[in-house]
């Protein structure tokens, strides 16, 4: 007996519940007090796993937090002058365009669809920064330009973004019916997969593709301009070319060029010409290229810029590269690493190709174009575009005077009816 108080006295202590003792066939319960064995049948008690002191902290996980959202998001929060909440509910096509653009990458195909609404759904997917995302962003990428071509995007700058071409090569292929395409700077060299890719079908419609300084060579012209060469496609309407700062690129591979018959503008300052009369004559005398004594304005970098629905979509491939760029600050690198892999920071100036310079400045300035073309060179035909303005001008004057002139006639051939009917308005 005294073992037994001794184990009912510790278990009553620890908190454990009732204890229940089967003798001669029938089941008793133990009090937790003082009293020995009742002999009653016992009451049913819920199990506890827990003890009284254990407490549960709830987390929410995303799906949750996302639901949660979701059904914010149906509705627009403002508050009244005297400070009062007021919630009205968004339109049933917010709704539906939030939705859409949340699960973008499982459409099917926009092809056939209103652009004007693929626009709104296209920015809607951009604010959530869908396209950013590694696979889902491509296949959803993929659906709009296959659809809408060029209005996605017309023209591309990629001048000195190197990192954005190498992390978003894909992407980047995916565009389609491209005008203007800026690679400047990103020394690419021969073997690299966008240059393949700009002699497919998909970008024969660039006209203007800038290559300054990207370690090109006649082995790069020559692939390049093997489907124009060969079979007539490719980069056949090609009208403005810059080949400037590839000093590897020699006469041979000029003559690579010569397929190119609508070309208006060429420029190949700094390469590494052997006969640079021989190079100009051959240009003029078999595709009509004259050598400029000015710099033309067609190769000052200014006009290509990004443009279309995905230029943000752009940025934001630029400030995620930009991101993962920058060093930890728990991070140090070792002064050994360092003077290894050269640690540089990012220019956002006009990039100077210093390493062909004493090229550029020993063959001069070698740009050209064609005498018929009046948009395509010269400061001078900025004055003779002038002219042409102010005549315009006047015509328009003349045109504003003829029509009062015509219009007051009107008004004096109006009737007494018509007069009376006026002025009761």
């Amino acid at each position: 007996s005294r073992g037994m108080s001794y184990c009912l006295h510790s278990e009553s202590h620890l908190d454990t519940g009732p204890i229940y003792v089967r003798e001669n066939g029938k089941l008793h319960v133990v009090n937790r007090g003082p009293g020995g064995v009742q002999n009653v049948i016992p009451k049913t008690r819920p199990f506890s796993l827990f003890s009284r002191s254990f407490s549960v902290e709830l987390c929410m996980n995303r799906e949750d937090d996302r639901a949660r959202r979701q059904r914010t998001d149906h509705f627009i929060f403002t508050y009244t002058k005297e400070g009062n909440l007021r919630y009205s509910a968004k339109s049933l096509f917010s709704l539906v365009l939030g939705y859409i653009s949340d699960n973008v990458d499982h459409i099917d195909s926009l092809v056939g669809f209103p652009e004007q609404i693929a626009e709104k759904l296209f920015s809607a997917a951009e604010a959530r920064q869908k396209f950013t995302e590694p696979v889902t962003g491509l296949r959803a990428l993929q659906k709009f330009t296959e659809a809408y071509g060029s209005l996605v995007l017309c023209s591309l700058c990629l001048r000195n973004r190197y990192l954005v071409i190498s992390e978003k090569l894909e992407e980047i292929k995916s565009f389609r019916e491209l005008t203007c395409l800026d690679l400047s700077c990103c020394k690419l060299g021969d073997e690299h997969e966008l240059l393949e890719h700009l002699t497919k079908e998909a970008l024969s419609s660039v006209k203007r593709l800038l290559l300054k300084d990207n370690s090109l060579s006649d082995a790069g012209l020559r692939r390049m301009t093997a489907p124009v060469r060969v079979l007539k496609k490719g980069l056949e309407n090609l009208l403005v070319l810059d080949l400037s700062c590839n000093p590897k690129i020699t006469d041979v591979g000029i003559g690579y060029l010569l397929s190119f018959k609508k070309l208006n503008c060429l420029d190949i300052s700094g390469t590494g010409l052997k006969d640079v009369d021989a190079v100009i004559k051959r240009l003029q005398m078999q595709i009509g290229l004259v050598h400029s004594k000015v710099p033309l304005k067609e190769f000052d970098h200014s006009n290509c810029k990004t443009e279309g629905w995905a230029e943000q979509t752009v940025l934001q491939w630029e400030q995620a590269v930009m991101e993962a760029r920058k060093p930890q600050d728990n991070l140090r690198s070792r002064v050994a690493a360092l003077h290894f892999y050269g640690k540089t920071r990012r220019i956002e100036e006009v990039v100077k190709c210093t390493l062909v310079e004493p090229e550029t400045k020993a063959s001069g300035n070698l740009q050209f174009y064609k005498e018929n073309i009046q948009n395509c060179h010269l400061p001078l035909k900025k004055e003779v575009a002038g002219s042409h303005e102010l005549k315009n001008n006047k015509k328009r004057a003349l045109a504003e005077q003829e029509r009062e002139r015509t219009s007051k006639q009107k008004h004096l051939c109006l009737t007494v009816e018509d007069w009376d009917l006026l002025n009761t308005y």
